[in-house]
């Protein structure tokens, strides 16, 4: 057995999973400034309960993207390069965010807000449906040759796998947004998102479920099946919490579901880390993909060190954020002077 490139397969895929745990309710929060959102003070309530966490959740997605390039390089490559694309617009629906989120605030009047709210959103759906399709191809295949390379023309990926996958990721933040914003808000938007929760939550996860079955119908094992089991019994507790008014464990109960679907989807996938289907034996695995034992020696130690305190810092800033906001913590918005008046020499 190859034990460090298991223990670092392991952690990518806990790097990725935390991602979307964390980062599903940022993206779904944007997402929703598209459609449920009816006003103004609304919009900034919204804004303000992921403020303090956004950039922090991003930076799991660096370092699962870091992890995979020093750990498998062979992976990194082709899924990279295959997907150059996509993983182009990922990165634009990202800076649109980012950008959104600081600017939005710089005008004052309806229109400059409308479009980066607009911005904000589209950029939160690009993103969680680019993800989401890289994380389905690398689960269940890409066109490459025995080099690793792409067979086929720019669009070669765009295949049903890449759209299950986008799609399953883009519903899963829906309803992971809802469920964060019905937990953090109170008023009318708690009571609205704890209702789109229970209402269009069991269809917006469909996608999801289709996907982990597929990959499981494929190459699912023992353990992969039972956190299957795992997952269903978490999503069942989430909407029957979310339906009493429990929204802290509806909300985690559904980050449960997620960790367990991801969890079963990579046990699944094991120890293949890039599936060809063009032909099994050009698949990429740990053993074929990864770094030598020097580097994965000195990536765990660095790791064994370093990712304890992030989680930490992590665990603190959601604790200091714990609290509802409601529409009566928003302040009202004003202008700010210039710092230096007009048409005045200095």
């Amino acid at each position: 057995m190859d034990v460090l490139p298991t223990i670092w397969f392991v952690a990518i895929a806990l790097l990725w999973t935390g991602y979307l745990v964390l980062e599903g309710f940022d993206l779904g929060v944007g997402m929703h400034l598209l459609f449920s959102s009816k006003s103004e003070s609304e919009r900034r309530l919204m804004l303000n309960t992921i403020g303090p966490l956004w950039d922090g959740n991003q930076v799991w997605l660096i370092t699962a993207g870091a992890a995979t390039f020093a750990a498998f390089p062979l992976w990194y490559a082709s899924l990279f390069s295959s997907l150059y694309l996509p993983l182009v617009f990922v990165l634009l629906g990202l800076i649109f965010r980012a950008v959104s989120i600081e600017y939005r605030g710089k005008g004052h009047t309806d229109r400059w807000r409308r479009w980066w709210d607009r911005a904000l959103g589209l950029g939160s759906l690009v993103a969680a449906f680019g993800v989401g399709a890289a994380l389905a191809l690398s689960t269940l295949g890409l066109p490459i040759n025995a080099n690793g390379d792409r067979e086929g023309g720019a669009f070669a990926w765009l295949t049903w796998p890449a759209v299950l996958g986008g799609l399953a990721v883009v519903g899963f933040c829906l309803v992971q947004g809802a469920a964060f914003l019905s937990l953090k808000t109170e008023g009318d938007v708690r009571v609205r998102m704890r209702g789109f929760v229970v209402k269009a939550g069991p269809f917006a996860l469909l996608p999801i479920v289709a996907w982990v079955l597929a990959v499981q119908f494929q190459s699912g094992v023992l353990f992969s099946w039972a956190l299957v089991v795992v997952a269903v019994v978490a999503v069942l507790i989430s909407w029957m919490s979310m339906r009493a008014g429990r929204e802290g464990r509806g909300f985690a109960a559904l980050s449960v579901f997620l960790a367990a679907g991801a969890g079963a989807i990579f046990a699944a996938a094991y120890p293949v880390v890039l599936p060809s289907t063009l032909d099994p034996a050009w698949n990429l695995t740990i053993s074929n993909a990864s770094s030598g034992d020097y580097t994965l020696t000195v990536m765990t130690i660095v790791a064994a060190i370093g990712l304890p305190l992030v989680l930490a810092y992590q665990a603190w800033s959601i604790w200091v954020f714990r609290k509802r906001l409601s529409e009566r913590h928003i302040p009202e918005a004003h202008a700010i002077a210039p710092a230096v008046l007009p048409n005045r020499l200095v």
